[in-house]
């Protein structure tokens, strides 16, 4: 099957050894899936050739952008800043390790023709150690909570998404970015299918067991309030065992003529409700932190430099926006 054009969206960091080989292989599948295409390398601050890599590639290849941003933001920032760069109405995003095959991006563009908006090529399983699948399982259930829809189990890197999808978070500024979660702002018709995915060639990933879990609960806090939510409901559990306590000592008091004895159970009781107060407390602080880094309207990303080619697509595009305003 055949599309007429598409855009393909790669992260880039520490990738210099591989970004040749990666281009090759897209060279090899690109034209006859799609004939006009691109492919968007974004360096998100990556402290080795990257970007020099980077600028080579796109003079060699008339259909490669480069997009170099000031820092290392994350791989979702770089993601949406490479989706709100691309010119086509279908794009795939993959990463820059090869083990996302070019050779399955016909399978994820073929599949958006049925309807459905996003595509995941989920692996068949995943190839980590034990404590690194955990932390990847713990992220996608926070996910699922977070995006409200069952497919968030099958989540991964490589999609293929309707490029008209992003004019829902067109407008989003902030620090904290999780394009799957955006992409439910724009639609619900997502899907999934099984893919190849190839061992790791070269170096190995960034996604630590700490930084999984932080970014998932970066994502619970900045994309949902679930955690409010159990918050509240472990004051509500926790004012009721207190009302039953209170109800005890008042009884025993009435029909036995004595308090409760034992400092332990005072103790207990009183470190219980401190806790509880205080995991609360931590949680409303989470959000008040998010509050404050919006209002100090902090950037997704700052783009510190692309290639020619690149340079010149966007001001094309600048002057056709400006002379259409004017014809308007």
């Amino acid at each position: 099957m055949k599309f007429d054009s598409c855009s393909i969206i790669i992260p880039v960091y520490k990738s210099a050894e591989i970004l040749e080989e990666l281009i090759a292989a897209l060279d090899q599948v690109l034209p006859g899936i799609c004939p006009e295409h691109e492919a968007i390398l974004v360096n998100d601050g990556s402290p080795d050739q990257s970007w020099q890599v980077i600028t080579e590639l796109a003079k060699r290849y008339p259909w490669v952008r480069g997009i170099n941003m000031m820092r290392n933001y994350g791989q979702h920032n770089a993601l949406l800043c490479g989706i709100r760069a691309a010119n086509y109405p279908l794009l795939v995003t993959m990463d820059d390790d090869l083990q996302h095959p070019p050779a399955e991006i016909p399978k994820l563009l073929a599949l958006l023709e049925d309807g459905y908006d996003v595509v995941y090529g989920a692996p068949e399983q995943e190839n980590h150690g034990l404590w690194r699948n955990l932390a990847s399982q713990f992220t996608k259930l926070a996910l699922r909570k977070t995006m409200g829809v069952d497919i968030a189990r099958k989540v991964s890197a490589f999609r293929a998404i309707r490029t008209r999808v992003r004019q829902a978070f067109a407008s989003y500024q902030g620090p904290y970015v999780n394009i799957d979660v955006l992409l439910t702002w724009g639609t619900n018709r997502f899907s999934a299918l099984t893919v190849n995915h190839n061992p790791r060639r070269r170096g190995e990933s960034t996604y630590s067991l700490r930084k999984l879990l932080v970014h998932a609960l970066n994502m619970i806090t900045g994309y949902s309030v679930l955690p409010l939510q159990l918050a509240s409901l472990m004051g509500f559990m926790f004012a009721v065992f207190g009302l039953l306590v209170l109800i005890y000592v008042v009884g025993r008091f009435l029909i036995q003529g004595g308090s409760v004895p034992g400092f332990p159970f005072l103790a207990s009781t009183i470190a219980i409700f401190s806790g509880v107060q205080l995991f609360a407390l931590g949680i409303i602080g989470e959000y008040l932190a998010r509050m404050h880094f919006r209002l100090m309207d902090r950037p997704s990303y700052v783009v510190a430099d692309q290639t020619s080619r690149a340079a010149e697509n966007e001001t094309e595009a600048e002057f056709s926006l400006l002379h259409s305003d004017r014809d308007g």
